[in-house]
């Protein structure tokens, strides 16, 4: 667990901005068919850091789309898995507030170091950032409307109260083809220099919630307008 800790801590520890770009999948703008997502993260020199792999099934990725359960592997460059995100199936509806959507960190995985928690609101996506024993850290809000064209879309990291901004995570306009033809998004991610290393991997989890949860719907909803 040791060498685990030393390698997050010298990726994370001297970063605070990360840069995630998914990787466009030709099966998907071809035939309208969700893969497996892949990512690459950068630092703010546009060096590679992390590179992310989901695990995931076909039908489970079909039928239940972008509230489908995965897991994220996420390797150093070396190919070193440093952290594993585990994503259960749950509800992302404010109708269903007992079954929202949550994220555990993991680091090395199999021990957890935090967790991303939906917070039922009935406008705005919000989301806790807890530490590995579950107790809440840091706020993230959305806003009202998270789809705009030709503007980034924002979410504030904020403190428990809601009184500051700490840190954002941005979903970044990607123009019109790649809006409208993939679910391949660029997101970017700032927070404080001097934050614990296992809260900015939180919240580079809860980056990926955001972007399974509300960003994964478009192919999935064009795989089923084919076939009906």
């Amino acid at each position: 667990m040791p060498i685990f800790m030393s390698i997050l801590k010298c990726s994370l520890s001297q970063v605070d901005q990360l840069l995630v770009h998914q990787k466009v999948e030709l099966m998907e703008v071809l035939m309208g068919w969700e893969t497996n997502n892949q990512y690459v993260l950068k630092n703010s020199l546009g060096q590679q850091v992390f590179f992310a792999a989901e695990e995931s099934n076909f039908c489970t990725r079909m039928i239940c789309g972008p509230v489908r359960s995965f897991l994220l592997h996420i390797q150093d460059n070396m190919g070193q898995e440093v952290m594993t995100l585990s994503r259960p199936l749950k509800c992302g509806s404010c109708c269903f507030p007992c079954c929202l959507q949550e994220l555990e960190v993991q680091s090395p995985p199999g021990n957890p170091i935090g967790y991303v928690i939906q917070s039922w609101h009935p406008f705005l996506p919000k989301f806790t950032i807890q530490n590995e024993r579950k107790e809440p850290v840091l706020k993230i809000v959305g806003p009202f409307c998270d789809c705009k064209c030709c503007s980034d879309v924002n979410f504030e990291v904020m403190s428990l109260d809601e009184s500051s901004v700490i840190g954002r995570i941005s979903k970044q306009w990607t123009g019109f083809e790649a809006e409208a033809f993939t679910d391949a998004d660029n997101f970017g991610l700032q927070f404080p220099m001097d934050l614990d290393v296992k809260i900015k991997a939180v919240i580079l989890g809860a980056c990926f919630l955001i972007v399974s949860n509300r960003y994964s719907s478009l192919i999935y909803i064009y795989f089923f307008y084919i076939i009906y």
